[in-house]
């Protein structure tokens, strides 16, 4: 890889993982907090509707040509893999719910909260992975890989704070940003084939959706309408014109 190239990754992997700690504290007045999280929203679901999902099927390509494993024996595995992210996350959203509900202070118990902080650390692993191990390689790719991601992490901040309170700011998102930064070492020193960075974004994709869309559609989330339509706007448009 390009010697710039890494050093661009290492210092974007290094501002993703200060994304997580810092996003609580980000205000933009007079902008209220509920639409930039939106507009956040808005932006990394174009991401992957614009960019990752038609991806996916040049990902079935080169899963197509997989001739022994698991794989073999799925017929639309890239995209049952993107129904995979999509479902694990779900479930660890219901799980929370479920946990706060039966206990008091609206808090999960502890031993949901290191499953979720579990799961969300290699979910950022991989997007820090993927920063040097993308399909469509060049800086502004990359940078818009890393804009859509910063902004996702904020949107999922907000929820992980929302469903863990004080355990998350002093323990959880620190533990996120260095799994972020775990990632890109990790992209760094290890070389994949393309059927594994297949398998990896499709996973993402699913992961993205579920985790934007849980923020935006339940009723009592003070969600924008306006704001994520404007956000998944502007971003399409660029994905669009590059």
């Amino acid at each position: 890889m390009n010697p710039n190239t890494l050093a661009l990754s290492a210092l974007i992997a290094i501002g993703l993982a200060l994304t997580h700690l810092f996003s609580g504290k980000l205000r933009f007045a007079p902008i209220p907090r509920s639409r930039w999280l939106s507009a956040a929203g808005g932006v990394s679901v174009a991401y992957v509707f614009v960019h990752i999902l038609p991806e996916l099927e040049r990902h079935q390509t080169v899963l197509e040509q997989v001739e022994s494993g698991v794989i073999l024996y799925l017929e639309h595995h890239v995209y049952l893999i993107s129904l995979l992210g999509l479902t694990v996350f779900y479930g660890l959203e219901r799980i929370a719910k479920l946990s706060r509900q039966s206990r008091k202070g609206d808090v999960t118990s502890p031993e949901v909260f290191w499953l979720h902080v579990a799961s969300f650390s290699i979910y950022n692993a991989l997007i820090g992975y993927l920063l040097l191990h993308r399909e469509e390689p060049g800086i502004a790719n990359l940078l818009l890989y890393s804009g859509a991601m910063a902004l996702h992490f904020a949107v999922n901040d907000s929820g992980l704070r929302e469903h863990h309170k004080q355990i998350y700011d002093r323990t959880g998102r620190w533990i996120l940003a260095a799994a972020i930064v775990v990632g890109w070492v990790l992209g760094s020193a290890t070389e994949i084939g393309e059927a594994a960075i297949a398998v990896l974004f499709a996973f993402l994709a699913g992961g993205i959706v579920l985790n934007v869309l849980k923020e935006e559609l339940p009723e009592e989330r003070e969600s924008r309408f306006w704001a994520f339509a404007l956000g998944a706007g502007i971003y399409t448009a660029i994905l669009l014109a590059l």
